[in-house]
């Protein structure tokens, strides 16, 4: 089955749709991870597919991002740490920042 026929893909009647800025954000990722070398097309798919099937009821771009989360890890282009340290900012980050304004981590 190919990815654009599953039937847990946000689509509209032109084909797939993004519902929220963060899954084209992390689409985006993942394209550019593969075309870096970190990971393959086959790989991203094995590893995508048991998160949908690890749970099915989550919401697609939601194993999307758990299947980059997985993959990043594992080829050590951010530890564990590093990662949960840069959600907790972003998360700081979006909850002090007025609603329609853009996200911005602080350097400090």
């Amino acid at each position: 089955m190919k990815l654009a026929d599953s039937e847990r893909l946000p689509k509209d009647a032109d084909g797939p749709v993004f519902a929220e800025p963060w899954e084209a954000q992390a689409f985006a990722m993942a394209v550019a991870l593969n075309e870096a070398g970190v990971f393959g097309w086959g790989e991203w798919a094995e590893t995508l597919g048991a998160e949908l099937k690890a749970a099915p009821h989550r919401p697609y771009y939601e194993s999307w991002l758990a299947a980059l989360e997985k993959l990043v890890e594992a080829k050590g282009v951010m530890t564990r740490p590093e990662r949960l340290a840069r959600v907790d900012q972003w998360d700081r980050a979006a909850k002090a920042t007025p609603h329609g304004a853009p996200i911005l981590l602080s350097r400090g």
